[in-house]
């Protein structure tokens, strides 16, 4: 019995060691795999993922795609507001012109009411002034042009006729049967066309109607816009943003000053023009020298645009009544009127006022001829004197602190920084 409690003893012994050896193979198998499993995990984070699209992409195109789509939406909100301008071409010009002449007005007006008269009465009394003076500037050009109209034709004829005998002993070698073909095909072409003259005609009348109440509308405006402009701007503040409202605010008077510098200085400059050319082409003994000097005034209202015209219809008329060496003297006397107003008289009149570049001009004045005609081509140069001084204004007031950074380009969901600045010089 001894021996087999041994034996029984020697047999548990042996199945707690199978049983522990067991355990402690199946913990180790179990560490291993768990091992594998790390290592697996770890292998799988450690592979390079596929990048971002938007990461892919340069910052420098990503910024040009940002300004792109931006740059579009501008264009398109500029192309519908040059939509509904030009189907409200009438009333836009009118609202235009009553401000240039509001602009020119209203100093009158301030003057007056500090001397003592009431809003309405100063108002009334510049207005019908004012009015007055560009009635008889009206009636003063037709009576001119009627009253010379015979003597005009006369001169016309005359000229023609010695136009023509100084074509045929130029040395441009033109025979009389050229000159003779030419005629002929305008005659021709004036017999025609006389549906397209008597259409032209009925659109005239159509035309003579629009002028007439765009000119009421005109003076409208520009009697509400001198008695009560103070109270206009307040209303038109509310328009915009409240957050942005303080800086329009300020930039108010400022292209206010602009546009009244700008139609002083081009008002006296025109005025200097005229007198100048008129007094030279009359001395020339040109006919029509007065009318042609008015024209002169108005039409150098057009920048750039209105002395060629202006001048090249002085050198015409010069040309076809009093020969060539007329036209040559008055076409010196125009480029050197011109010549003094471009380089003394712009700059000391009108000064830092109004400071558009020429091809801002150019392009400004192509522009508003294009989408307005003759009127827009007259409010398009200062309106972008105006812009030019708000713009200025408002970038000088939002950089007044010198603190101004640029701000991170959102691309997506994500922040894009632009690149950092290089290092400045703390002197």
């Amino acid at each position: 019995m001894p021996g087999i409690h041994g034996w029984l003893g020697r047999v548990k012994d042996g199945a707690a060691a199978l049983g522990e050896r067991r355990t402690q193979v199946q913990a180790r198998h179990e560490a291993e795999l768990l091992a594998e499993r790390q290592r697996a995990a770890e292998a799988r984070r450690a592979r390079p993922r596929d990048p971002d699209p938007a990461r892919a992409v340069p910052w420098g195109v990503r910024v040009a795609a940002e300004a792109g789509w931006r740059f579009l939406v501008l264009a398109a909100a500029l192309w519908v507001v040059m939509r509904v301008i030009g189907s409200v071409r009438l009333v836009v010009l009118a609202f235009a012109a009553a401000l240039l002449i509001t602009a020119l007005l209203e100093p009158t007006v301030a003057r007056l009411h500090r001397a003592g008269l009431s809003r309405g009465l100063s108002t009334a009394l510049t207005a019908v002034f004012g009015f007055v003076v560009l009635g008889l500037i009206g009636w003063f050009v037709v009576w001119q042009v009627l009253d010379n109209l015979d003597n005009l034709s006369g001169r016309l004829q005359e000229g023609i006729e010695e136009l023509k005998r100084w074509l045929l002993d130029s040395p441009f070698h033109v025979t009389e049967q050229q000159i003779n073909d030419v005629a002929g095909s305008l005659t021709d072409a004036i017999g025609t066309s006389t549906s397209e003259i008597t259409s032209t005609g009925l659109r005239g009348v159509t035309v003579l109607v629009e002028i007439i109440t765009g000119m009421l509308l005109a003076m409208f405006s520009t009697l509400f816009l001198l008695y009560d402009g103070g109270r206009i701007w307040q209303w038109t503040l509310k328009l915009v943003p409240a957050a942005a409202r303080p800086d329009v605010a300020d930039a108010g008077p400022a292209a206010w000053g602009t546009l009244t510098a700008y139609v002083r200085g081009t008002l006296i400059v025109a005025f200097i023009d005229a007198l100048f050319i008129g007094l030279g082409i009359y001395f020339l003994g040109v006919p029509l020298a007065v009318p042609i000097a008015v024209v002169i005034f108005l039409a150098s209202f057009v920048p750039l645009v209105g002395a060629v015209a202006s001048g090249a219809l002085a050198v015409v008329v010069a040309l076809v009544t009093q020969g060539v060496f007329t036209a040559l003297m008055t076409l010196l006397i125009v480029l050197v009127v011109q010549q003094i107003e471009g380089h003394v008289l712009q700059p000391f009149i009108l000064g830092r006022a109004v400071r558009v570049h020429p091809l801002a001009v150019v392009l400004a004045v192509a522009t508003g001829g294009v989408v307005a005609g003759i009127g827009g081509a007259v409010v398009a140069v200062p309106l972008v004197a105006v812009a030019n001084t708000v713009i200025g204004h408002l970038r000088a007031h939002a950089g007044d602190d010198g603190s101004a950074e640029p701000s991170p380009v959102a691309v997506g969901e994500e922040r894009v920084d632009p690149p950092p600045a290089p290092d400045r010089d703390p002197a």
